[in-house]
């Protein structure tokens, strides 16, 4: 056994190696990497997927009660492109290492500082970010170590690392207004173009907020084009500003720019708009 894992240490070393130097080779356990956007946010995880081979894993080849890489080769990283929250707790934008602390009744899950390390043996405690407890559950069986992220909401997923016939999930939430409102503040303060007045527009009147602010932004996006979705926008601001008659002429606008440009139901639907707010006139 002792000297099957100093031989696949040693390939996997070697290939790691190579490969920088442009040299590929293959590895036991091949590298993955796991991108889901959640929210606005990109969560990523690397890592290197490890196989049962028939070998006994949990308690074996995975022992209890030490801190396990959680995966093969290089320690599994995780990244956030923004701040999120970890099983309820705050962990900012950045990349961890992701280390497991299993036993046979519950595992610790453990963002590390310090992602760039090899498996777990430089592998320090102080440097924890953050731990929690997570409750393995049983599964199908699985050959080869993967992770998945799956939505649940908008702001919302849960990881999942499946290996043998275990399942090991946590939940990850992320501020998705405030997340929007930044791209939004972050882009206008640049060099924005129609295109970006526009959005920052209908985000803001889709969410109630800033519509004040929102009125100058589709503004200055009529400054800039003339696309019939800027005349719909100005023209449900206007209406929600309780301007009705200033806003219909923009349905109109909308409507002739739309011609050949747009379906004939979106053309429809903004017929049927102007005559409803119209009657409430």
């Amino acid at each position: 056994m002792k000297k099957n894992l100093a031989l696949a240490l040693l390939l996997s070393f070697a290939a790691l190696g190579s490969a920088q130097a442009g040299i590929r080779l293959p590895l036991p356990s091949p590298g993955a990497t796991v991108r889901t956007t959640v929210g606005i946010t990109d969560v990523t995880i690397e890592y290197h997927r490890p196989g049962v081979k028939g070998r006994k894993i949990w308690g074996e080849l995975v022992p209890y009660g030490e801190v396990w890489r959680l995966g093969a080769n290089q320690a599994t990283t995780i990244t956030f492109a923004d701040a999120v929250r970890v099983a309820g707790k705050e962990v900012p934008a950045g990349t961890y290492g992701l280390f497991a602390l299993p036993t046979a009744d519950k595992w610790t899950l453990i963002l590390n500082k310090q992602p760039k390390q090899w498996g777990a043996y430089f592998y320090k405690a102080e440097e924890d970010l953050l731990r929690f407890d997570v409750q393995p559950q049983t599964g199908a069986f699985t050959e080869w170590m993967v992770f998945q992220i799956t939505p649940t909401d908008p702001g919302k997923a849960v990881v999942e690392m499946a290996w043998e016939n275990l399942r090991v999930p946590f939940a990850i939430e992320t501020d998705v207004d405030t997340a929007a409102w930044k791209s939004i503040d972050d882009t206008l303060a640049g060099t924005p173009r129609w295109e970006d007045y526009l959005t920052a527009a209908q985000w803001a009147l889709q969410k109630e907020q800033r519509l004040g602010e929102a009125m100058a932004w589709i503004d200055k996006a009529l400054a800039l084009g003339n696309s019939f979705w800027i005349h719909e926008t100005k023209a449900r601001l206007l209406q929600k500003a309780g301007k009705a008659a200033e806003a219909l002429p923009h349905l109109d606008q909308a409507m002739a720019l739309a011609k050949g440009k747009a379906p004939q139901a979106y053309i429809d639907g903004l017929a049927k708009l102007k005559a409803e707010w119209a009657q409430g006139m």
